[in-house]
């Protein structure tokens, strides 16, 4: 199978005259096709000035990095996990089939954990692990703010707790 590069690519639709082009709705910049320069300044000046070239890492280097990544990512995991288990010991009542929520919340977060347990990328990581510690933190002021209205209401002498 013989490869062809973007540059011949680009020569094969230029060759093409204009009207078949449009004709078959192809998707293609016509300004490209006309002048095949940059479109902005950015564009122009990325191509023609030379880059800074990051230090290349040898392949210890890069599994050190890797490693202190997943680490710090790991670390983190099992910190939540472990905010997790502490926040659900305030969660001492039923649901309606007599199950307790402490129990309900730990099965339920240890699921998410497992359904993410592969995942590489960084950037579903780090908003998995952001997404926990919000539920976390909003589910203990809600529990909170619940604890306060039913002191105040034993102190007002509403008294009819449930």
């Amino acid at each position: 199978m013989i490869a062809i590069t973007k540059l011949q690519k680009w020569r094969s639709i230029s060759m093409i005259p204009l009207n078949n082009l449009i004709a078959r709705c192809d998707v293609v910049s016509i300004s490209r096709l006309l002048h095949n320069g940059p479109d902005t300044l950015e564009e122009l000046l990325d191509r023609h000035l030379a880059k800074e070239q990051k230090p290349t890492l040898d392949d210890d280097e890069a599994e050190l990095l890797n490693r202190r990544r997943l680490t710090s990512t790991r670390r983190e995991a099992l910190s939540l996990y472990r905010d997790i288990l502490r926040a659900t010991r305030f969660f001492t009542w039923t649901d309606s089939r007599g199950f307790l929520w402490r129990d309900i919340l730990r099965e339920n977060a240890r699921k998410e954990f497992e359904a993410a347990r592969f995942e590489t990328d960084p950037e579903i990581v780090t908003r998995l692990l952001l997404g926990g510690q919000d539920a976390v933190e909003s589910a203990l002021e809600k529990l909170a703010e619940k604890h306060r209205q039913e002191i105040e209401k034993e102190r007002s002498g509403g008294g009819d707790r449930r």
